[in-house]
């Protein structure tokens, strides 16, 4: 039978014996806008998204857009936005996210200290010495291994079952993590800093008991924050949640590990002493010490 006398009807029957394995369903997405972009969760290897079980609010979805909310955070080394990921055809795959991008070279001013890096080793020795030099290639390479450590970092104390927020890819210089939230009058809203909050008795009480658990935590697995204040720690109602974790310290294989640990006690035991808790960082380090041992 030639083309031209193919009928409708044969046609129908046609498709009727078609594999239904070449056969599949096509949905037309609409071309984005201005500061959109489609999900990168698929463009990363497996090893780049975060740990499972992943939790439910991850959109894992091929067709969903990613769009910039705004700025949430400024830092020397890396800016916070709000983005949000949808699928415009499976709303219900919905969600908003703090991605964490670490700035190029012409933008940064980079200042952590090498100390915090002690005891690490780096693939390429060449590398290594760019970083040293500070030169410009050092400079992109010290952001890929900041970006890269907060990462590494993220995943092992989500492992441990720190209050940290999940992290959910890492793509570069980005990287994607659970937004921390309270309750606001139009909405979520950002966690606001432990330094910000003015916490009743019995709440301060329960925040320092959360800490020194999750300090306890991090040195019985051989590890420091190495930064920890209460200008990288959020108050989320009832619960804390530690961020900004880059520079997570090795106890023994840092020579300044223990000084790091002490100051972390410093800094934390002298904020909830100026809010009328009754602590000390001398105690607090020695019963760290003792569990770290």
């Amino acid at each position: 039978m030639s083309q031209e006398n193919l009928s409708t009807a044969d046609l129908s029957d046609s498709t009727t014996d078609l594999d239904p394995r070449f056969v599949f369903e096509y949905t037309a997405y609409d071309d984005l806008d201005d500061g959109q972009r489609w999900s990168t969760w698929l463009d990363v290897e497996p090893l780049s998204r975060g740990p499972e079980p992943r939790p439910d609010w991850v959109v894992t979805s091929q067709g969903a857009v990613d769009t910039e909310l705004g700025i949430l955070k400024t830092g020397k080394e890396a800016d916070v936005f709000l983005l949000d990921r949808t699928d415009p055809h499976d709303p219900e795959q919905s969600v908003v996210m703090a991605a964490k991008r670490y700035r190029s070279p012409e933008h940064r001013t980079f200042h952590r200290s090498a100390a915090y890096t002690e005891g690490r080793s780096m693939k390429r020795s060449r590398d290594e010495r760019a970083i040293k030099r500070k030169s410009t290639f050092g400079r992109e390479v010290a952001a890929g291994e900041w970006a890269a450590s907060e990462w590494t970092a993220l995943n092992r104390c989500w492992s441990l079952g720190l209050p940290v927020p999940y992290p959910v890819q890492i793509d570069g210089t980005e990287i994607l993590m659970e937004w921390i939230t309270v309750d606001g009058p139009d909405g979520p809203q950002t966690a606001p800093r432990l330094a910000q909050t003015r916490p009743e008795p019995a709440l301060l009480a329960s925040y320092y008991d959360q800490l020194r658990e999750a300090m306890g935590t991090l040195v019985r697995s051989g590890l420091v924050h190495g930064d920890l204040s209460p200008y990288n720690i959020l108050a989320a109602g009832e619960r804390l949640v530690v961020i900004d974790l880059p520079q997570l310290v090795d106890l023994v294989g840092n020579v300044q590990g223990f000084d790091f640990l002490l100051r972390d006690c410093t800094n934390v035991c002298t904020w909830f002493a100026r809010r009328g808790l009754e602590v000390d960082p001398q105690d607090l380090f020695g019963e760290l010490m003792a569990q770290a041992f």
